[in-house]
């Protein structure tokens, strides 16, 4: 008995062909974004020497949270301190650094040294932990 395709089968045909075409979509656009932040990441750590990985605990150790929006720390929703989100792609630190790593841990670990009016206290922040914390805001 011979075959025929009918309307019906090559309807059903489309949308497998379609939703196999958007699956294969969504995952390589899963792997871009996954590649992206894991050359951010890299970026981040040979900028910094810091581990991103550290920061969370450190950022709450500190206080920071209750100060600052810090992206990716669950109740860092300060308001008092700057916003941290997209820190790496900002031209200056707090209005008065020129954005390098190696400001961003200064202005971390003793900001009065830049700024002697600024609201950011004392952090108490050893230049490692704010390797750290310059790592993690970098890869974001």
């Amino acid at each position: 008995m011979e075959r025929t395709s009918s309307p019906s089968n090559s309807l059903r045909s489309f949308i497998i062909v379609g939703a196999c075409v958007l699956s294969l979509t969504a995952a390589l656009a899963l792997t871009n974004d996954y590649r992206e932040r894991s050359e951010r990441r890299a970026s981040a750590v040979a900028m910094t020497k810091g581990d991103p990985a550290r920061a969370p605990m450190i950022f709450r150790r500190y206080g920071c949270t209750g100060c600052h929006t810090i992206p990716g720390i669950e109740g860092a929703d300060g308001k008092v301190g700057g916003d941290l989100n997209g820190l790496r792609e900002r031209v200056y630190i707090a209005g008065v650094l020129n954005n390098s790593a190696d400001n961003l841990v200064d202005w971390i670990v003793a900001p009065q040294t830049h700024s002697p009016k600024t609201a950011m206290p004392p952090t108490g922040i050893s230049e490692q932990e704010a390797r750290d914390l310059a790592a993690y805001l970098y890869a974001r």
